[in-house]
């Protein structure tokens, strides 16, 4: 049997998904704090966008670093490696800093409305697809992992098909979490705008700290 396949291995994967799926399961609480709208149809799709990102960035990542390999070689390709790691971690860092700090901002302004003029969010495709994007990029840096010595050709695609299973599961829980939170805010849903920006920043600034800890 393929190394590839063993329990030892698949259960790193499976980690490797938990470990994945958290910054997917702040946002998704977030977006279901954020949007008054929400309903199990939009539910649905922040799970499945978050976990089908989740799980191409690692493909992305793993193939990226075949086709660096293939052009430069392996000593090469080290140092090139990684340059892609630390880019990977800034540009989340500046996509989490960005969306986390313009809702926050938004939400500021918007206690400072009379209740009247107040505007709330609904959903956004585009934005869902955007945080998704922002949560996942650094999942590109898992695909150099798994290149490392847990995946190969044939066993990366039954990997990243179990990274996108957790995701989407642990997901639902983030929207079901969420949805009951606001619940708890009816009539101030700026204050959860506040809530989800915050959590946005702290997740910009989590994505810096555990690279260069090596959490």
């Amino acid at each position: 049997m393929n190394s590839g396949f063993t329990i030892a291995v698949l259960s790193q994967i499976l980690l490797f998904g938990i470990a994945l799926a958290m910054d997917a399961f702040a946002v998704s609480v977030t977006d279901s704090l954020i949007y008054r709208d929400i309903d199990k149809k939009k539910g649905l799709f922040i799970a499945s966008t978050f976990g089908l990102m989740q799980g191409i960035m690692p493909l992305i990542g793993f193939y990226l670093i075949e086709l660096i390999y293939f052009i430069v070689g392996e000593t090469s390709g080290a140092r090139a490696v990684h340059i892609l790691e630390l880019t990977i971690t800034w540009t989340s860092f500046g996509l989490l800093l960005f969306i986390g700090g313009k809702m926050l901002l938004g939400g500021i302004i918007e206690t400072r409305k009379d209740e009247e003029n107040k505007e709330y969010k609904s959903f956004s495709v585009k934005e869902v697809l955007i945080m998704g994007v922002a949560t996942a990029i650094d999942a590109l840096a898992v695909g150099v992992t798994l290149h490392s010595g847990y995946s190969d050709n044939v066993t990366i695609w039954l990997h990243v098909a179990i990274i996108i299973v957790v995701t989407f599961i642990i997901c639902i829980i983030g929207v079901l979490l969420g949805s009951n939170i606001a619940k708890l805010f009816k009539g101030k849903y700026e204050l959860t705008m506040v809530i989800g920006g915050i959590i946005l920043l702290l997740l910009a600034v989590w994505v810096v700290v555990s690279h260069y800890c090596n959490i």
